[in-house]
């Protein structure tokens, strides 16, 4: 029986082919909400799976320059019209990187533990709980800065559980989404894809 085509992660074409793909991917299934929150945020349809794919497939650096991608499309597709509800260069530089260029780009690291974590599942799943949490930290520190006035009160502590729980509503379920999408991802892969060469068996072919 013929062994089926191995795929060559460290080829450039490739790398650059699937990471544009899955930036284009996540753009459109970002303005597929499930949920739409009233002052931004939604649940969306595994909009951050394709980034958190690219993180596993081709490894962190890869998935990093995806979500800075994916991050900067955010802006122009649907974060542009937010400019006009903040005012001031403090708050304009929150509004970018709290927003959008952060936590997108973070979504890079969830990768991570996959050749720490034996079983994939566990490390794709700690990898995405902890990219969803640093995203929901830096959602969390533009809410209690620049978006204060849709707090019910200008207290410091009603302005910070304000800013805690609504970014909590859609963080949550897009937490548990995410878990299960980058999951079926991971199982497709070993179900469908042919054997990857990795780096160790291309440094070894290398040496021969």
């Amino acid at each position: 029986m013929a062994n089926k085509t191995r795929i060559d992660l460290n080829n450039r074409t490739f790398q650059l082919v699937l990471s544009a793909v899955m930036v284009a991917l996540a753009t459109v299934l970002s303005v597929i909400p499930v949920m739409q929150l009233p002052f931004g945020g939604s649940v969306t349809l595994f909009s951050q799976v394709p980034i958190l794919a690219v993180s596993w497939i081709l490894g962190v650096p890869w998935g990093l320059a995806s979500g800075l991608a994916y991050g900067i499309l955010q802006i122009l597709v649907g974060g542009i019209g937010n400019f006009s509800y903040v005012q001031g260069i403090l708050a304009y530089i929150i509004l970018v990187f709290a927003d959008y260029l952060v936590p997108f780009t973070c979504l890079g690291f969830a990768g991570m533990f996959k050749r720490v974590i034996r079983n994939p599942y566990a490390a794709a799943s700690v990898g995405t709980v902890m990219v969803c949490a640093i995203r929901y930290i830096s959602h969390f520190i533009s809410g209690a800065t620049i978006w204060t006035e849709y707090a019910p009160d200008t207290a410091i502590k009603a302005v910070l559980a304000y800013s805690a729980s609504y970014n909590a509503t859609y963080m949550i379920p897009e937490t548990v989404i995410s878990v299960i999408g980058i999951c079926a991802v991971i199982a497709l892969l070993s179900r469908f894809a042919p054997k990857e060469k990795t780096v160790e068996e291309t440094e070894e072919k290398t040496a021969e």
